[in-house]
């Protein structure tokens, strides 16, 4: 964490980058993989190559804005919170009205990128900016705020396949509903390294709804994701790579809830699991793409 002093010196251009969460990339490819996800599923393991380049661009604008966008609602309450009080907001060492001129920079290029997609990718862009934007309002009312977050998440599945397909189907939504509980189950862990912090200040999450069957409850996304995955996998008809991704996730994800029904687990280790589902999902887009092969 840095000192006060430290803030003091550090350079405008690197306290945006810390307000972009860019010196943190498992936040931006986290969101990325379910829009690859979805262009290469339908794509069928070859979506054009500058379609590919305008979602990964999409997604890096649309994670920055929603970064700066939360930071400049939790700027009151990030302070008092131990993982988030060194933000560049948090700790005032960028102004309300620098962070306000980041996140419309932000917003303005992923909407410029969404002008390449078709009409309904494009509607899709706009219907997502409300649950972007008042996610940080959900902690505050909404019991189970990751939810919200997961519906944002979603976007990226539906506003991607439609971009590479122009029309969603029964696929797409089988997609989508994965991506919500694979979101909601490593968005539960990542809450809950703050879970005394937010008890103390009143804000909810899922990990205190859940409260002690918060690990069974990680655990039941996770087996939904892979169920509604190998559906999907089955009736796109994918080949043996995919199979053996999503039992190296399987793996991985079962690895997890054995871990966090561990008690007293230090904080750094529901950082890393977060991390570690990154991972887990660029395994799985490898095996989606290999499954149209081999």
């Amino acid at each position: 964490m840095l000192t006060h002093q430290e803030r003091q010196d550090e350079p405008t251009w690197l306290l945006i980058m810390r307000l972009l969460r860019w010196d943190k990339p498992a936040g931006r490819l986290i969101l990325m993989i379910p829009a690859l996800w979805a262009v290469f599923l339908a794509g069928h393991g070859m979506p054009p190559a500058p379609l590919v380049g305008v979602i990964i661009l999409g997604t890096l604008a649309t994670s920055a804005a929603g970064c700066v966008i939360n930071d400049l609602w939790d700027r009151d309450i990030d302070p008092q919170v131990e993982r988030t009080r060194s933000r560049p907001l948090a700790s005032r060492a960028l102004s309300v009205r620098t962070g306000a001129v980041v996140a419309i920079v932000a917003m303005s290029c992923a909407g410029i990128l969404a002008l390449y997609l078709n009409p309904l990718s494009f509607w899709l862009c706009v219907a997502a900016i409300p649950a972007i934007v008042f996610y940080p309002t959900a902690k505050r009312v909404f019991p189970v705020p990751q939810l919200v977050l997961s519906i944002a998440w979603g976007f990226a599945v539906l506003i991607s396949w439609s971009a590479a397909k122009s029309h969603l189907e029964p696929a797409s939504w089988i997609l989508w509903g994965a991506v919500i509980l694979w979101t909601l189950g490593f968005d539960t862990v990542y809450a809950m390294s703050d879970r005394e912090d937010d008890q103390r200040i009143g804000i909810n999450s899922s990990a205190i709804f859940f409260g002690k069957y918060a690990a069974l409850a990680v655990g039941i996304f996770f087996i939904g994701t892979i169920g509604l995955l190998a559906w999907l996998g089955a009736i796109m008809q994918l080949h043996s790579g995919f199979w053996l991704a999503l039992g190296i996730a399987t793996i991985g994800w079962i690895w997890h809830y054995s871990r966090l029904r561990q008690d007293d687990l230090p904080r750094p280790v529901y950082g890393k699991i977060f991390r570690q589902n990154v991972w887990i999902g660029f395994i799985l887009l490898a095996g989606m793409i290999v499954g149209f092969l081999w």
